[in-house]
């Protein structure tokens, strides 16, 4: 079962950016990236949901330090990344 990640262009000036300044996990975000098309509540990604004003959204980690914010919808099979930071930062 394969979902399809869909990458606005708003997330993707945020990754650059991010990319740019983390240049040490790049095989790590791709990994990422490629478990979560294929199997998105993989126990690795450790998939949560986020509360308060980000309820609507969910998170995966990238590492202990870092994680993408997406909009998951399984029913659909299609995933929207929205963001990618540290684990502490609001969006």
């Amino acid at each position: 079962m394969v979902y399809k990640l869909i990458y606005p262009e708003s997330y993707i000036k945020r990754a650059r950016k991010f990319l740019r300044k983390h240049p040490e996990i790049h095989g790590q975000y791709r990994k990422t990236l490629e478990l979560l098309e294929l199997n998105p509540r993989h126990p690795s990604l450790r998939l949560h949901d986020l509360k308060g004003r980000l309820k609507a959204l969910s998170s995966v980690s990238i590492n202990m330090s870092y994680r993408i914010v997406l909009e998951l919808e399984i029913k659909g099979k299609e995933i929207t990344l929205i963001n990618v930071g540290s684990h502490d930062q609001l969006y």
